[in-house]
């Protein structure tokens, strides 16, 4: 599996989330719950990933290095807004606003891992690499999935 195509793959995934989490209201609580429960899970194991694979496997050249560091403190920040979202009522006006800045976060995020950051890592990691790092997220996703579900 190649690294970038798994990635793109988990944000397309997202994006999707975060578009039908914003065509919600504050009357349609059943529906964002169980859309932000989806959400939340599918960003917490893709976090996972590049933070324990990806990101690691980027720090080791120069040129990723500071895109890197960059990305991790974005997930910081893309948690916090997460937790203090979850432990919101989903009816409240907060809810809203605060889920707009995450979503703009994310969307932000991605823009930039999709752009300069794989750009910079296509030029740094061989192809076999790629698909190494590949195998070993998709084989990590799966676990986090079936750990997961058994919750």
């Amino acid at each position: 599996m190649n690294a970038f195509t798994l990635l793109k793959n988990d944000h397309k995934k997202v994006a999707g989330l975060l578009e039908k989490l914003d065509a919600t209201t504050e009357r349609g609580v059943k529906t964002r719950e169980e859309l932000f429960a989806t959400l939340k899970q599918e960003v917490d194991i893709h976090a996972k990933i590049e933070e324990t694979i990806f990101y690691p496997a980027l720090q080791e050249y120069e040129e990723t290095r500071d895109i890197t560091l960059e990305d991790f403190e974005e997930h910081r920040i893309e948690k916090q807004f997460l937790a203090e979202l979850k432990s919101l009522a989903k009816d409240e006006e907060q809810w809203t606003a605060k889920f707009t800045v995450l979503k703009e976060n994310i969307e932000h995020h991605v823009e930039e891992e999709e752009g300069e950051m794989f750009r910079k890592a296509r030029k740094a990691l061989t192809a076999e690499q790629v698909e190494d790092l590949g195998t070993r997220m998709e084989q990590a996703k799966a676990e986090q999935k079936k750990a997961a579900s058994a919750r």
